[in-house]
């Protein structure tokens, strides 16, 4: 079983960042979601083969006994909009240190000063503690537990990526659009996004279909989607996540796998969960706590056959993922096909379903 930890740099050959780069152009960020959700369009990215399908058809492309693997998380209204001495503050909460204490992003940061009193609202306000670098503040608020989620709940605002412009903030729809249907553990500050595509219907129809579902939880952080700035992918800090698989899940996913199913991760945080659970034989076992896994090409994968996953950003960790599951070649070939066909890039837009390439099919870049 994985420690969870990232990868270490090595004497491996460096991986050029270069190698996970590609032009998208900018109308094909998505600004909101399809409508029904399971509207979206969905490339099946096959070994041999690319097909232009919806979400709609995924029961098709399923077979029964597979088992779909989703992330419960809920996203919680973690953007803030806060005055410090009448001075206009922007903050983002990513990462819970304990009961009422969190870091967050500023905006902007120089503004803010350790022991200031940033105030939401007349009830609900909080101490910065502490300053870090790239506008990172730690708050103390003046309550915690579910008093602090309740605040939040009436003062907070979907903590959307810049990419969704939105010159008021975030829109009252966004709160319901930003949230999987089957979210119930508080905790994440964005989305397990390929799982924005599911409605009741299509789980319905993936029942009816024989293809089986399991839960886990993976409370996203912002770390999963910043860009490397490293010039050797393997070098760059992977942030940690808190996540559980619970003992449920993990016989579940050991009984499909058993009985010949495939396990189908949707999203990357499903995936990595499921990864740093796994032992060298694919056995899955119960899972608590923080996960630093960092997939790279090269990567062995233990647990997921296929991945049902949005169209990630250029020099993210979310396309080195989807590079080391798929190959780097045929992801690429796969991007460009949806940017030239028109598919809708990002959290708010379409996915692809990738079946992993065969052993030794996924090396290092060069």
């Amino acid at each position: 079983m994985s420690d969870g930890r990232s990868n270490e740099a090595s004497a491996e050959a460096p991986l050029p960042i270069e190698a996970f780069d590609f032009a998208l152009p900018p109308e094909r960020i998505a600004q909101a979601p399809a409508r029904p959700r399971d509207a979206a369009r969905l490339l099946w990215i096959g070994r041999r083969e690319l097909a232009d399908r919806t979400v709609r058809e995924l029961p098709e492309l399923l077979r029964p006994g597979d088992l779909l693997v989703l992330n419960d998380t809920k996203v919680i209204p973690a953007r803030l909009s806060a005055t410090r001495r009448g001075a206009k503050v922007e903050l983002t909460l990513h990462r819970q240190l304990g009961a009422g204490t969190w870091r967050a992003f500023a905006r902007p940061a120089r503004k803010l000063s350790v022991g200031d009193r940033v105030e939401i609202a007349p009830d609900f306000a909080a101490e910065v503690t502490e300053k870090g670098s790239e506008g990172e503040v730690t708050l103390r608020f003046e309550c915690g537990g579910s008093a602090l989620l309740a605040a939040l709940e009436r003062h907070g605002m979907a903590p959307l990526p810049p990419y969704i412009k939105r010159r008021e903030g975030a829109l009252p729809a966004d709160r319901a659009d930003y949230q999987t249907i089957y979210a119930r553990e508080a905790g994440a500050v964005a989305a397990p996004t390929a799982g924005l595509h599911f409605t009741e219907a299509l789980l319905a129809a993936l029942e009816a279909r024989g293809v089986g579902r399991a839960m886990l939880t993976l409370h996203v952080g912002p770390g999963t989607f910043l860009p490397v700035k490293v010039a050797d992918v393997r070098r760059h800090p992977m942030r940690g996540e808190y996540g559980v698989i619970p003992e449920e899940t993990a016989a579940r996913v050991n009984a499909a796998r058993a009985r010949g199913g495939r396990i189908v991760a949707v999203g990357s945080t499903s995936l990595r969960l499921l990864e740093s659970a796994a032992d060298a034989s694919g056995r899955l076992h119960p899972f608590a706590g923080e996960t630093r896994l960092f997939i790279l090409p090269g990567y062995r994968f233990k647990a997921v056959d296929l991945m049902l996953t949005n169209f990630h950003l250029p020099r993210s960790t979310l396309f080195v993922l989807v590079a080391a599951f798929a190959g780097l070649a045929r992801v690429r070939a796969a991007y460009a096909h949806a940017i030239a066909a028109g598919y809708r890039f990002y959290s708010y837009g379409d996915c692809c379903l990738i079946e992993r390439a065969s052993d030794g099919a996924n090396e290092a870049a060069p």
